[in-house]
């Protein structure tokens, strides 16, 4: 479905409120997304930057004359195919506004004019004609003479030029981050949206702020450094969401959503007066002196590996790089009753047993630590999604009965499987343990879920064994000998695989 013919690329003037801040003047107001796509350019593709515009990707080769005149964070264009398909797919969606600037040739011409005594100019680049008696609101020129380039906001331009691309074309190509393309292209038709919502598209308005490239009495070079500061400010000032808060907004994401309805209401790990916070909403690590039991970021990525059998389609494919659509009511419903069964079974466990009794840290610190511990695996983060990630594969995939699978896994923690991981008698040694470096070792989780399935029975072919095995036996590898389960320097030949539980 082509984008409508009814634009706003050919309007001359925009209405604007003025506003000040720092010393600059600016100018906010509203456009379509097809005006924006249309006039809008790149920050590299000022004209006092054109010897170093690189035209493939946008970007600007850094040499000693462009790092002087301006500082940016190079594009990625491997988001472009996720910006667009949220704006197309999903009704909901929402940018925030534009920073602009606004400029016109006489502004790289030093002899020009409008550059006076001093090489001062004698008016600003930006033409506003204000309508109120104080001068607040008013008409911006922004007809075909005006040059207008992108400062903050580039990623959000290149969705929106994007989003036009396909919609005039039906497809869109996917890129890398340096824009080469990659993979299949993105298809009109396998997003799913009506006719209708895909021709409103070009007409949604989108704010945007315009700043001048130069202002009345400024020369030239105060006018480039007052760009390149404002650049820089607004990209230090947009700081990231760590993993934890994103976790926690995610409205989309099937997993992270199961994950804050269990933080908020399973009896193990919702805040309950007279008891410690369970659950690090923000940070994804836990700190050694922390009571708290897990991190929601933990619990988000405990349910993506417990439920990916169950749901695969929460999770887009990797190869077409788009953002999660919200599952539905009722599949959400069916994921939170299944991730809160896990959590019924786990509370139910020795160890976790224990937490009415002792505190969090003496059962997470390792034996070597101050205040010696019990280094428990399903205190650590890691451990508690290597157990989600095995146990969801010998349910869901291998098909294994759920209470047998839980009885057996009680048993192995009452008996002190997953006790003392820093020891060379624990499985988990050398897998989810560095003893060089003595701390946890998170590259090993997939290697623990599948020791994990061994032991519940579910590794059945010799083959698999056999290389399960020999796994084992390089995880706990040291130079030319290996440590064996009973704590003994053997070759790696001799490092076996503990016993099935029964």
């Amino acid at each position: 479905m082509p984008p409508s013919e009814t634009t706003t690329t050919s309007a001359t003037q925009i209405l604007v409120q003025r506003t000040h801040m720092g010393g600059s003047e600016a100018y906010i107001g509203s456009v379509t997304l097809q005006w924006l796509a249309d006039r809008v350019k790149y920050a590299s593709e000022m004209s006092l930057l054109s010897e170093q515009h690189q035209l493939k990707d946008k970007n600007i080769a850094i040499d000693s004359e462009s790092i002087e005149v301006i500082q940016q964070r190079p594009l990625d264009w491997s988001r472009q195919a996720a910006l667009v398909q949220y704006l197309a797919a999903r009704t909901t969606h929402k940018f925030p506004p534009v920073l602009v600037t606004i400029d016109r040739d006489w502004v790289d011409n030093i002899h020009a004019p409008e550059w006076g005594r001093g090489g001062k100019a004698t008016e600003s680049a930006a033409v506003f004609m204000p309508m109120d008696g104080n001068d607040n609101f008013g008409l911006l020129d922004v007809g075909a003479s005006m040059r207008i380039y992108a400062l903050d906001g580039q990623h959000r331009l290149m969705g929106v030029q994007g989003l036009m691309e396909l919609l005039r074309q039906r497809e869109l190509p996917r890129y890398n981050k340096d824009r080469t393309p990659v993979g299949h292209k993105i298809s009109l038709d396998e997003l799913g949206t009506s006719a209708a919502y895909l021709q409103s598209l070009p007409q949604e308005t989108i704010g945007i702020e315009f700043i001048s490239a130069v202002v009345q009495g400024e020369t030239q070079l105060e006018a480039r450094r007052r760009i390149r500061s404002i650049f820089v400010h607004v990209n230090l000032m947009a700081i990231a969401l760590s993993k934890g808060q994103l976790a926690q907004l995610d409205e989309n994401d099937g997993f992270a959503i199961v994950a804050r309805n269990i933080a908020v209401n399973h009896p193990l790990l919702k805040d309950t007066p007279g008891r410690s916070p369970r659950v690090n909403w923000d940070s994804a690590t836990v700190a050694t002196k922390t009571t708290v039991l897990t991190t929601l970021q933990a619990l988000q990525d405990m349910a993506a590996k417990y439920l990916q059998y169950q749901f695969p389609h929460w999770k887009p494919k990797a190869q077409k790089g788009l953002v999660p659509l919200r599952p539905n009511s009722a599949e959400l419903a069916a994921g939170i009753a299944m991730f809160d069964r896990l959590f019924d079974r786990l509370a139910k466990f020795t160890s976790y047993g224990r937490l009415k009794g002792e505190d969090t840290p003496k059962l997470r610190r390792f034996s070597f630590e101050i205040d010696a511990g019990e280094g428990h695996l399903l205190f650590r983060p890691v451990g508690q999604v290597a157990f989600a990630q095995g146990v969801g594969m010998a349910v869901f995939k291998k098909q294994m009965a759920e209470t047998e699978v839980f009885r057996k896994l009680d048993r192995y923690d009452a008996d002190g499987g997953f006790s003392n991981i820093n020891l060379p008698q624990s499985l988990w040694y050398g897998i989810l343990y560095d003893p060089n470096k003595q701390r946890i070792l998170v590259s090993g989780r997939d290697l623990a879920a599948k020791l994990i399935v061994y032991l519940l029975g579910g590794v059945d072919n010799e083959f698999d064994r056999a290389e399960l095995r020999r796994q084992v036996a390089e995880a706990r590898t040291i130079g030319d000998y290996a440590m064996s389960f009973e704590g003994k320097l053997v070759t790696p030949k001799e490092v076996g695989l503990p016993a099935i539980l029964a």
